[in-house]
């Protein structure tokens, strides 16, 4: 392989991670309590949500619900808000997907609906977009491997006479 080529993949593979870190460091979504009893309430939280732009939707999805909440209150760290009552939630873990008012997503994040009495309630869900944040971190690491290959590569071997 030419060192060339080896450079312009190793370029194109720290471009890619530069674009796909920052958006999915942006997009924030959370859920708190990240574990609630069947009749819980939790609080959805689009951070990244400009209360001027409009209503954040949230939607949620899980083992007998597909339903979107709308929310024009604004939360107390910034952002847009929402509280959701679970009480009629079948037992299971529902995926929570935010959409601000200007059309940007705003990440998703998980909850999980147990028995009265089951686990004690969470910290809080917070699930960026961690798919992405790998796929640009691997390509990172990987363009940074291919550099110190190629440099030991182009050192010059001395030889002991």
């Amino acid at each position: 392989m030419k060192v060339s080529t080896a450079l312009c993949s190793a370029a194109l593979g720290v471009g890619l991670g530069t674009l796909l870190l920052p958006g999915a460091a942006l997009a924030d979504t959370t859920v708190s309590p990240a574990t609630t009893p069947v009749g819980g309430t939790v609080v959805l939280t689009a951070t990244t949500c400009n209360p001027k732009s409009g209503d954040a939707l949230f939607r949620v999805t899980g083992p007998n619900r597909d339903q979107n909440v709308r929310s024009t209150t604004a939360a107390a760290g910034g952002g847009l808000s929402a509280e959701l009552f679970t009480a009629g939630f079948t037992l299971g873990t529902y995926t929570v997907a935010a959409t601000c008012g200007d059309g940007s997503s705003a990440g998703s994040a998980t909850f999980t609906v147990t028995p009265i009495g089951g686990a004690p309630a969470g910290s809080g869900g917070d699930s960026r977009d961690n798919g992405a944040l790998a796929a640009g971190g691997t390509l990172l690491g990987t363009a940074l491997a291919g550099a110190v290959i190629l440099i030991r590569r182009r050192r010059p071997v001395s030889t002991v006479a």
